[in-house]
């Protein structure tokens, strides 16, 4: 036993140095601006008000695909905070992020690339392709910029992608 805690020591040290050096949060510019809208673009809130207001303006069938992602952000808020407080992992140290901090101080694994990656499968299945061909797009940009802003380790961000393509 020893010995695979020295490993899981080790790959998470690794972890931590690596989400490190991607990180900008305390770096003004462009770049950090850019992240920080990607990083709060994967909000729960966001995309619930986003999808009442499809369901209460679409039609029949946007009004379908609004329930079904909003049933799948639900479902899979759900199984990430399970697995969060199983785990507990300690967000990075950082002044970025600090809703995030207060309502949930564990990252792993990453809600917010669990729900972006949720969401693309989900389009890509059931959306227009345009649609699940951006999503594709912007989920990967969601979890980079979560690391980016120093809320979450790439290991959490990595587990989060997983989660949601399994849940999608």
């Amino acid at each position: 036993m020893g010995e695979e805690q020295s490993r899981l020591k080790h790959w998470l040290a690794r972890d931590e140095g690596f989400s490190r050096r991607m990180r900008i949060a305390e770096k003004p510019g462009p770049l950090r601006t850019l992240a920080a809208v990607l990083a709060h673009s994967g909000d729960s809130w966001f995309w619930l008000l986003g999808l009442l207001a499809l369901w209460l303006l679409g039609d029949d069938y946007w009004k379908k695909l609004a329930l079904t992602l909003g049933l799948g952000i639900a479902i899979t808020a759900v199984l990430v905070m399970l697995v969060k407080f199983t785990i507990r992992r300690k967000r990075p140290e950082g002044e970025w992020g600090g809703i995030y901090r207060a309502t949930d101080p564990h990252s792993f694994p990453s809600g917010h690339a669990a729900r972006a990656f949720m969401l693309a499968v989900l389009a890509l299945g059931l959306g227009p392709l345009w649609l699940g061909l951006l999503f594709l797009i912007w989920a990967p940009l969601v979890g980079l910029a979560r690391v980016a802003m120093g809320v979450h380790y790439l290991s959490d961000v990595l587990a989060g992608m997983v989660l949601g393509l399994v849940m999608g």
